[in-house]
């Protein structure tokens, strides 16, 4: 069974050419995949903020994929920021 203490908030701002290039759409599919609960928004500066929220392990993998140099577009750099659950996600949404 799973720990809650385990859980953990991770975001994401993804900085590189990810705004109109179906990138929030993937994320969400990774993080679905993964059981996260979360968004991706796309915000002024041109970043995409991830916001996911689950098990330590699964949002490592999510942020190993935003690094992993197979997403649409292209990303020059992640900076990452962990923190306690929310629980103000149900689902993963684009915004």
């Amino acid at each position: 069974m799973e720990n809650t203490t385990d859980r953990v908030r991770l975001t994401a701002w993804v900085e590189g050419r990810v705004q109109g290039v179906g990138f929030r759409w993937w994320v969400r599919s990774r993080a679905l995949e993964l059981g996260l609960v979360g968004a991706a928004t796309n915000r002024r500066d041109g970043r995409v903020e991830v916001v996911a929220e689950g098990p330590r392990a699964d949002c490592d993998v999510l942020l190993a994929a935003l690094r992993g140099g197979r997403t649409p577009g292209h990303v020059d750099r992640v900076q990452e920021n962990w923190g306690d659950v929310t629980g103000a996600f149900t689902g993963f949404s684009e915004r």
